[in-house]
């Protein structure tokens, strides 16, 4: 079974509420993965960075970091994959790499990234800061229209997130 298979089992897993076999997924890849995010070829780090999010593995956090920094747009892009689908439930993963996060929507050359940088960013808490970045992008007419699109929606949902003052 190749790192990808055990991802997909493991996400599987977590969906049917297998917390159990899950983990004991996780300790039989737990190397493996850690050595796919450090490989020179940037089609294994991607994969390592998706199953991050696949096997549900908060412990590995840290390591979706490295994967924003990443020269590889693929690896950028699985990385952001995973953290959208560890903040679903868990507004604290998108809060901790905000800063970065910013970066990636207003800076990076790969409008594909851009784009799963501004969908990561629905998941974390509601920051105005958040919501002027994305209402800026959604007005500029520079900008991609899909990533206008997608940055003015995100922003919407942010706001009706939003406390009532």
């Amino acid at each position: 079974m190749t790192l990808q298979e055990a991802a997909a089992q493991a996400d599987a897993l977590a969906q049917a509420g297998s917390e159990r076999e899950l983990a004991d997924l996780r300790a039989q890849w737990g190397d493996e993965l850690e050595a796919a995010a450090r490989s020179q070829d940037f089609r294994e780090r991607a994969v390592a960075y998706r199953a991050i999010g696949q096997f549900h593995w908060r412990a590995k956090e840290e390591l979706l970091r490295r994967g924003l920094d990443d020269e590889s747009p693929a690896c950028r892009g699985s990385a952001l994959l995973s953290v959208e689908m560890l903040s679903r439930d868990h507004p604290s993963t998108v809060n901790g790499v905000r800063p970065l996060l910013h970066s990636l929507v207003s800076a990076d050359g790969n409008e594909a990234v851009r784009r799963l940088a501004v969908l990561a960013l629905k998941n974390g808490s509601p920051q105005r800061d958040t919501i002027v970045l994305l209402e800026g992008l959604a007005g500029d007419d520079e900008a991609d229209a899909q990533l206008r699109k997608t940055a003015a929606s995100v922003a919407q949902q942010l706001k009706r997130r939003q406390p009532k003052r």
